[in-house]
């Protein structure tokens, strides 16, 4: 899908609230409703849009531990690839999980309540995911930035 300057205001108010009524978010982007509406639907449908949810703060909800793991499997075939994604995806505990090239196999970022909590999960989750060789988690201190706001500066 090709996207124009109102593409990328629509892209960038939705990021920034995504609970904009379609009235609203048409006079941020200088349209009237029905062609907003129109457009918004068009970026759904092209997979543009993939969701929109609500944000929760972890330290109100007492999730303040995050942790990265860097997992590394034995062998790097698609056996050991799909049992491992697939034993992650029915983990809540794991808000992200990446593929990587390097070091180690896959990058998660884990988000508990307490060490105790992390503890649960390595040993009677992660440690039993057959051919897991090695575990390094780091502990994150401070979030200096998160952000879920892709840039657009290069749609315009």
């Amino acid at each position: 899908m090709e996207l124009d300057a109102i593409d990328a205001r629509i892209l960038t108010e939705l990021q920034s609230d995504g609970g904009l009524t379609n009235a609203e978010l048409a006079e941020r982007v200088g349209l009237s409703p029905s062609p907003c509406l129109r457009r918004v639907k068009l970026l759904t449908d092209a997979g543009v849009i993939k969701k929109r949810v609500a944000l929760v703060d972890g330290n109100a909800i007492d999730l303040k531990v995050s942790v990265f793991i860097h997992v590394t499997l034995e062998k790097q075939i698609e056996e050991n690839l799909s049992e491992f994604e697939a034993a992650i995806e029915a983990r809540p505990e794991v808000v992200e999980c990446y593929l990587m090239t390097g070091e180690s196999d896959y990058l998660l970022r884990v988000v508990v309540p307490d060490l105790e909590a992390y503890e649960r999960f390595l040993m009677e989750h992660l440690t039993r995911i057959p051919g897991v060789s090695n575990i390094k988690s780091s502990f994150a201190l401070n979030q200096v930035k998160y952000s879920t706001a892709l840039p657009l500066d290069h749609l315009s």
